[in-house]
């Protein structure tokens, strides 16, 4: 990547799985970046807060400055899909060439976006935040990001646990391996799903993962 391009600014907080799906994308295209973490509230340095939601409206992270062209992206699909159409021309870590191709890159992300990552935070919330328990809510949700696993399962069977798609690690994975690593906080089990286990355990053992992660806790609090 060329010596040339400015400083992007990834704004996050350090527990939510989002960021870290941009985190992943920056440190793969070799992108420079520096993290700034806002806390929760509407304190000024909250989400929530003033200075924040001139950033992003809905006051939620990751989100996106560029000064190399002076778009401000927020939503984590939609951070990865401008990163993705400005840094990554030669698709390394998108959708291959045909039109399946694309039809396949943009199901999975859907299904994470619409399925896994909701089902999993909800349990996250009824596990961990709920101001009373609610042991059916949670049951249902948790039934709910099992079924989601069973999906992947079948998928991952097509790559022998390697990658989301045929084609290789792509920015799929970057979007789900985030999320699926919370599978404990969630209190859901992954035993029973073998190729899902070897992709994690894939994941967790690549270089640009591993710095994302370090860089995202490692950043600058506001």
């Amino acid at each position: 990547m060329s010596s040339n391009i400015q400083t992007l600014i990834l704004h996050a907080h350090d527990t939510g799985p989002n960021p870290y799906k941009v985190a992943i994308l920056l440190e793969a295209l070799q992108l420079p970046y520096q993290v700034k973490l806002w806390q929760f509230g509407e304190e000024a340095n909250g989400v929530k807060g003033p200075e924040f939601t001139k950033i992003n409206e809905n006051g939620r992270v990751p989100a996106l400055e560029d000064p190399n062209t002076g778009v401000v992206s927020w939503e984590s699909g939609a951070v990865v899909n401008y990163i993705l159409r400005v840094y990554d021309k030669d698709s390394k870590f998108g959708a291959g060439p045909s039109e399946q191709d694309k039809v396949d890159f943009d199901k999975w992300v859907f299904f994470l976006v619409s399925s896994l990552g909701p089902m999993t935070g909800q349990c996250n919330w009824f596990r961990h935040y709920h101001s009373s328990n609610n042991e059916d809510a949670y049951k249902r949700f948790q039934e709910q990001t099992y079924r989601t696993y069973g999906v992947l399962e079948n998928q991952l069977k097509k790559s022998d646990g390697r990658s989301m798609l045929e084609k290789g690690y792509t920015a799929v994975d970057m979007h789900f391996y985030p999320w699926l690593l919370q599978h404990d906080y969630a209190g859901c089990s992954v035993d029973s799903y073998p190729n899902v286990k070897k992709w994690l355990d894939s994941m967790a053992q690549r270089p640009d993962i591993k710095a994302a992660y370090e860089n995202v806790k490692k950043g600058e609090k506001v």
